[in-house]
């Protein structure tokens, strides 16, 4: 097989989060394969991705060294319209929750996108973005709003540039076919299960979040949950809502910032219950908090339904609001005896890079049996 046949993609890469994790998971499958990215910050590139050969678009010139890439979106369909994937490519294989999906793709070549969320920002919560990110008044969010609808009219016309999309979700799954009308078949991306472990010891005395700090993780409700409650909560992570969160944490909250993994380890194995307030597309850290045999109290929507057990492994509330959390901490510990450690680490089982490799083979084998063959994959 030569070294064009097949391409990876991924939208960019400026940080390690999931999307990355999930990413560098797809290409073990292909060592030899190169990248295109939109942008990507090299000193954050883990060893596996500094041995690739990485191609990225003209936004590199500015970004991320000199402008923070999101606020380049207008730009988003310029670069990725002017980026190429070789010649003789039979295999796109693309990571994308932006628009890198739209990458032109040379003839015979059948792109797969693992979509884990068409962009959020450029769909229904495109208002809160412009809001949040723009900081120009009113003539500066019209303007941004605009640019917005020739973005996501850019980012409709890519979805059909995919032949076959996989979800990381039944949720996701979901949202694929409101935004681009199109079926995707479901798989879980891969959980550093093995990291962590049950401490085998009673759990300590405190509630445990690990997540930027950003609004739509809805830590404020964690933090004033606890905070009504007298609960100590343990809150790892930074980010732009930092500030506010502070300010609205009674004595009973702890910041610890950005903590290293050995710490993330210790924590989730001695917490009392892992609390996610959000809204996710997936949710990795509730399936680490299960690997580690603790509980996680969920709001009962998004990939929580998918990763976590009603009543086995976890509590879900109904509502994001702090009256919803509040009632469901109560409900815990007044009954949280059947969710065992046993049964934490038995549900996080489902989530290994093992199952995920097979499921990824099998799909890729199904619908582009030329190129696997070729690959002895």
């Amino acid at each position: 097989m030569s070294a064009t046949s097949v391409h990876l993609a991924h939208h960019w890469w400026v940080w390690r989060r999931g999307g990355g994790r999930v990413f560098e998971d797809m290409a073990a499958l292909f060592p030899g394969a190169a990248v295109s990215m939109l942008v990507q910050a090299p000193e954050t590139l883990t060893p596996g991705m500094r041995c690739r050969r990485i191609t990225t678009s003209a936004l590199q010139r500015v970004s991320p060294r000199w402008v923070d890439h999101r606020w380049l979106l207008p730009l988003y369909p310029w670069a990725v319209r002017r980026m190429r994937v070789p010649e003789g490519t039979r295999l796109l294989l693309s990571s994308d929750s932006a628009v890198i999906k739209g990458l032109p793709k040379p003839p015979g070549c059948v792109q797969v996108c693992y979509c884990h969320s068409p962009p959020r920002y450029l769909w229904e919560m495109s208002e809160d973005y412009a809001r949040q990110t723009s900081g120009l008044g009113g003539v500066g969010r019209g303007l941004f709003r605009r640019a917005v609808a020739g973005v996501r009219a850019f980012d409709r016309a890519a979805a059909d540039n995919v032949d076959h999309f996989i979800a990381n979700s039944h949720f996701v799954a979901g949202r694929i076919a409101r935004c681009y009308g199109r079926k995707a078949r479901v798989i879980y991306p891969a959980v550093e299960v093995d990291k962590f472990r049950p401490s085998g010891a009673p759990p300590e005395d405190y509630y445990l979040i690990i997540s930027e700090l950003v609004s739509y993780k809805r830590v404020d409700l964690a933090v004033a949950a606890c905070t009504r409650l007298g609960r100590r909560l343990i809150v790892a992570g930074g980010g732009a809502e930092e500030k506010k969160l502070r300010v609205l944490a009674g004595p009973t909250v702890e910041f610890r910032g950005r903590v290293e993994d050995a710490e993330v380890i210790a924590l989730m194995a001695g917490c009392r219950a892992f609390l996610h307030p959000q809204l996710e597309d997936f949710g990795m850290t509730a399936v680490e908090a299960q690997a580690a045999g603790r509980p996680v109290l969920a709001y009962g929507a998004g990939g929580a339904l998918e990763t976590v057990v009603e009543g086995k492994t976890g509590l879900f509330f109904q509502a994001q609001s702090i009256e919803s959390l509040v009632e469901a901490i109560q409900r815990f510990e007044a009954g949280g005896a059947e969710l065992t450690p046993k049964r934490c680490r038995e549900n996080a089982g489902r989530f290994t890079l093992q199952r995920f490799h097979s499921e990824l083979r099998s799909a890729l084998c199904e619908w582009v049996p030329e190129v696997m063959a070729l690959s002895g994959r």
